[in-house]
Parts: C-alpha cells; sequence; structure tokens
C-alpha cells in the first residue's frame, strides 16, 4: 500500500514538472518564425532568448531584409536587426517575450504588431559588459501610427 501511494506520488510530482517545462510553450501557443541576415549575431541571441521562454523559433537567413520588412508592414522608423512573426503579427527587433506574451494574450484589434525600434542596449539578445539603457518596445499598425506598448 505504500509503494502504490510513493509510485502515486512520484507520478504526480512528475505531471507537474513536465506541466511548469510545458506550460511557457502552451502559453505561447505559437511558433516564431524569424528573419535575419545571415551574418547577424545578435539575432540568434534574441532567438535563444525566445526559446528559453518557451517559444519555437524557426530561423530564416536571408540578405533581402529590406524587402521582409516592407512586406510585413515594419514603419522604417520602428525598424531593427529582424523581424519575426508569431500568432498573425509582426515582432520586430529585440522585444522581451513577456510583450510578445502579453500580445499574444490580448490580440488587440487593428494592430499589425510590436517593436523595439533600433537595438537597445540591454534588451533580449543585447545584453553584454555594457550598461543597459531604457527603451520603449511600441506598437504599430497599417497606417505606421505607433503607441507606447510596453518601457523597460
Amino acid at each position: 500500500m505504500k509503494s502504490t501511494f510513493s509510485t502515486l506520488r512520484a507520478t504526480l510530482a512528475g505531471a507537474a514538472l513536465a506541466l511548469c517545462v510545458a506550460a511557457p510553450a502552451l502559453a505561447a501557443g505559437e511558433d516564431v518564425v524569424m528573419y535575419k541576415d545571415p551574418n547577424c549575431g545578435c539575432c540568434g541571441a534574441w532567438a535563444e532568448h525566445m526559446r528559453e521562454h518557451g517559444f519555437s523559433v524557426k530561423e530564416i537567413a536571408t540578405r533581402e531584409m529590406a524587402e521582409v520588412k516592407q512586406k510585413a508592414g515594419v514603419p522604417r522608423t520602428l525598424g531593427s536587426c529582424h523581424t519575426a512573426k508569431v500568432g498573425g503579427y509582426i515582432v520586430e527587433g529585440h522585444v522581451p517575450a513577456a510583450d510578445v506574451r502579453r500580445l499574444l494574450a490580448e490580440k488587440p484589434a487593428g494592430m499589425v504588431g510590436i517593436s523595439a525600434p533600433g537595438m537597445p542596449l540591454g534588451s533580449p539578445g543585447m545584453e553584454g559588459p555594457y550598461p543597459a539603457e531604457n527603451y520603449e518596445v511600441v506598437s504599430f499598425d497599417r497606417a505606421g501610427k505607433s503607441t507606447v506598448f510596453a518601457r523597460h
């Protein structure tokens, strides 16, 4: 009898652990397709950040990033080094995984995507020995109108 309870307890503990590990991926619910320049290292670091937070990321290297951004509807003023697609939205640049999760949870109507314009120091994939800078993640629509989505 004691071994049955021990087995049941171990099974439940294993299931709970599996759920904790799988929960970020289930919460994300979407695969990320990221377009990047073949020579960019920080893009791969951002992809790794997203994977660490439960997203599945497919990296596509292309030398046609300007065309990718134009087709995605990213305003030039909000551009960064890589462009990703997830859940029907565009994620431009070094946007934290938490902001992507929020975007997917809220599903704001009329929004094309979110961007961390430029390459903010200290943002995911841009960490290093230098001081992190404050930056904003902005949302944008088809007309190019942008509003602050998050501050970091």
